[in-house]
This record gives C-alpha cells, sequence and structure tokens, in this order.
C-alpha cells in the first residue's frame, strides 16, 4: 500500500500521539508499504513533507513550550502533493493540518482513516476545568461536528475511548486498536543501583502534568507503613516537575525525578518493585502498557475518564481515582505479599502479549485495507 499519515505532532519524543505516529510509520515501512509523513518535522527524507508551524501568538508559549507540541499549518499545496496517488491517507488529530488533508481526500476521492487520540478531557485539564462537565461534552460535539463527521472509520486506541464516542454521538465505524507495545518492553535481568538495594522501589512513568496525578502517588508514599524504605521513580517531564519536586520533599526519601531513554526506561521498569499508574484520564495509557509488559505488578486509577480498568486482574491491582490513603493500602498489600506478586507478574506478563506493537499493526493494516475496499460508503 501507498500511505500517507498526515500528524501535526511528529519526531518529538514528549508526548504519547508523536511516539504513536513514529511507531506506525516505522512498522508500515518494515511491512513493506510506501510511506509518505505530513507534519511540522523537518527531515531531508523524500517522504516527509515539512509544513510550517501555526502561530498562536501569545499562546505559543503554552502551547509548543509547555505542552509540548507544534500544530501544523495547513498549506495546501504540501499536503495536496504529499496526498497525491496515496492509496489511503491516515490523519492522527482533529486541527487545521488534517481538515485540509480530508477535504483533498473527499474532492480526489481517496479513502482516508483518522484516529482519536486527542482526548476532550485532557484539553480540560490542561486549563483546569476537568470538573466542568458541560465543557467536556461540549468539546466531544464540537469535535464531532467540526472534523468527525466527514469521517467514517476511526481508530480508537481503547474500547473505553470508542465507548465515549457511541455515548457522545459519533456514527462512526469504530476500529479498536491498541497503539502496541514495543517488543523490548518484556522481562530483562536488572539489578539495582547500588544506592537503591535497600530500597522499595516504586515507579510512575508519565508526563508532570495535572492529569497524570503524580501527587497521589507521593501523597500515598506518605501514608505507608513502608515510607522510610520507599523509594519513589518518577519517569518523566514537563510543567509540573517544580510543583512536584516541592511535593516530594515531604518524603523521607526524595523522589527521583528523570527523563529515561527507552534502553534506561527498561532497565529501571524491571529492577523497581511496583508500578503505580495514577492518572485521572488517559485514553489507553502507553507508559503503564510498557511497564507491566515487563512484568512489573500495577497499582492502577479507577477514574472513569481513563482506561486503565482493561489492565486490571485482581482487585489489588486497582485503586479509587483520586484517593491517597486507598492507594497506600494497596502498595503495602502487595509489599506484604511477595508471592502473590511474583505470581502476579507472570500472568501480567502472559496477558500483556495481546498488545504486542505486531499484532496491533496487523489490526492497523486490516484498517486501513477495509477503508480502501469499502471506499464511496456513505457516512449514515
Amino acid at each position: 500500500m501507498k500511505i500517507t499519515v498526515v500528524a501535526d505532532v511528529f519526531g518529538q519524543t514528549n508526548n504519547g500521539t508523536s511516539a504513536t505516529a513514529s511507531r506506525l510509520v516505522e512498522n508500515m515501512k518494515k511491512r513493506g508499504h510506501e510511506v509518505k509523513v505530513v507534519s511540522t518535522y523537518k527531515c531531508d527524507d523524500k517522504n516527509y513533507y515539512t509544513v510550517p508551524e501555526r502561530n498562536f501568538l501569545f499562546f505559543n508559549n503554552y502551547i509548543k513550550k509547555i505542552n509540548g507540541v507544534a500544530l501544523g499549518k495547513p498549506k495546501k499545496s504540501t499536503i495536496a502533493e504529499a496526498i497525491e496517488g496515496a492509496d489511503v491517507v491516515h490523519f492522527l488529530l482533529p486541527f487545521k493540518m488534517s481538515k485540509c488533508g480530508i477535504k483533498i481526500c473527499i474532492e480526489k476521492g481517496i479513502p482516508f482513516t483518522t484516529a482519536f487520540h486527542c482526548q476532550p478531557e485532557n484539553v480540560t485539564s490542561h486549563i483546569s476545568l476537568q470538573n466542568v462537565k458541560w465543557l467536556t461534552r461540549w468539546l466531544y460535539k464540537h469535535f464531532k461536528s467540526k472534523f468527525y463527521k466527514k469521517c467514517l472509520y476511526i481508530h480508537c486506541p481503547s474500547q473505553f475511548i470508542a465507548d465515549k464516542l457511541v455515548e457522545n454521538g459519533y456514527k462512526t465505524k469504530n476500529f479498536v486498536i491498541s497503539n502496541g507495545v514495543r517488543e523490548e518492553f518484556r522481562p530483562t535481568p536488572s539489578e539495582k543501583p547500588e544506592e537503591l538495594k535497600d530500597k522499595i522501589c516504586i515507579m510512575l512513568s508519565g508526563r508532570y502534568s495535572n492529569e497524570k496525578r503524580q501527587d497521589v502517588l507521593l501523597k500515598a508514599v506518605n501514608l505507608s507503613k513502608y515510607r522510610d524504605k520507599i523509594q519513589v521513580i518518577l519517569a518523566g517531564n514537563g510543567p509540573l516537575r517544580d510543583k512536584i519536586e516541592k511535593l516530594g520533599e515531604k518524603l523521607p526519601i526524595k523522589p527521583i525525578m528523570c527523563f529515561l531513554s527507552k534502553e534506561e526506561l527498561i532497565s529501571t521498569i524491571n529492577y523497581c518493585d511496583l508500578y503505580v499508574h495514577a492518572s485521572d484520564i488517559e485514553i489507553e495509557g502507553i507508559g503503564c502498557m510498557e511497564a507491566i509488559s515487563c512484568g512489573i505488578v500495577p497499582v492502577l486509577s479507577n477514574s472513569k475518564n481513563a482506561a486503565l480498568y482493561q489492565f486490571t486482574l485482581s482487585e489489588n491491582n486497582l485503586f479509587e481515582a483520586g484517593n491517597e490513603k486507598d492507594l497506600a493500602e494497596k502498595i503495602d498489600w502487595w509489599i506484604e505479599h511477595p508471592e502473590e506478586k511474583a505470581e502476579m507478574s507472570k500472568k501480567y506478563v502472559e496477558f500483556m502479549e495481546q498488545f504486542k506493537i505486531e499484532r496491533c499493526m496487523d489490526k492497523m493494516e486490516e484498517m486501513f485495507k477495509y477503508a480502501i475496499e469499502h471506499n464511496g460508503d456513505k457516512n449514515d
């Protein structure tokens, strides 16, 4: 197939959508498909088409520097050139660049698919309005009326977000396909650094932002019976770094805050004792998936706005969202039950086989082929 991928964010390592786009392109190329990419990413490769970044004037600092993204201008000539001759086009985000591309696809009769990676709850969380329910509902409606109403096929990274679309009246065919976990994330022998050998290491991987709730983990550790032995490792980076550091100063052992390379991340996951994912908002949770694919036992938030429940294998793997006391109790339970933890580790390795990248890429290919075969269908 000749596939064109239109992604505002591409090539950055600081957000999940960019990582997802990179993995999709890499794996489709490995399978022998010809792939072109339209984004703000600058590259000498002839199959990469660069559009200018949009200028948000006074909000540039917030959008690019704080949130780590650069949205693309809808430069029609560049987008049209990249789409020309494509068998199928895949759009990752519901913004102006993709709107321009979809218009071209419709005019030329080119099959296309879209994805739902921008969760409205994430948008409201960024502006600290995550509890304003009418605003979240309005954003789902806005995305539908301004973008997805012209789309037949949506890639949903989890059943959770597919259900959300149905709940909000989306009349689309939703393909539930995990973004997938790379093969490198698996149980691997890894020794704790000398200075951590007498510590209970608990890890959370994710951007330092409101919705990831690193604060809940830090407060829970302070309530734990084993607080004097616990070393928290927060893998990531982001706008709330200073706030989280300040909160971490209240713990007997100061948290380690670090941005890790893939190799460092895999090594760290494999020597940690527990993994916590405390997010209030999560379309899928790649950081969580990578961790538990290595066999580390998780304790996950049961937030109704997160897909984490799909990774729950027992009641002790789940805690009440935002409740540090409940999280502390679950952490203590796993510390006190090492045999059960060892058994659960094996179960998670087996359970996560279904989310391996190769299986997910098989399903993405099937979605693209479906869009090609049903080109010309109408959305009821």
